[in-house]
């Protein structure tokens, strides 16, 4: 796990608790926030999931010659 992932996690991970929060107290506004968290730590994460899996790839290259 890189730190992509990681971060790209607790992002979504913060994103979801910040639109659960707009939705206790009403607030629209806090939910989209929320949403927009979600979808970026999302990307994060899928960008750490490819890096990982070429680096992945570059090793079993190596190995193979």
């Amino acid at each position: 796990m890189n730190k992509d992932q990681v971060k790209g996690k607790a992002k979504e991970i913060g994103g979801k608790i910040q639109e659960e929060a707009g939705k206790l107290v009403g607030s629209t506004q806090q939910q989209v926030k929320g949403l927009n968290k979600q979808s970026e730590g999302k990307l994060e994460k899928t960008m750490g999931d490819a890096r990982e899996a070429a680096e992945d790839m570059m090793k079993n290259r190596g190995n193979r010659q």
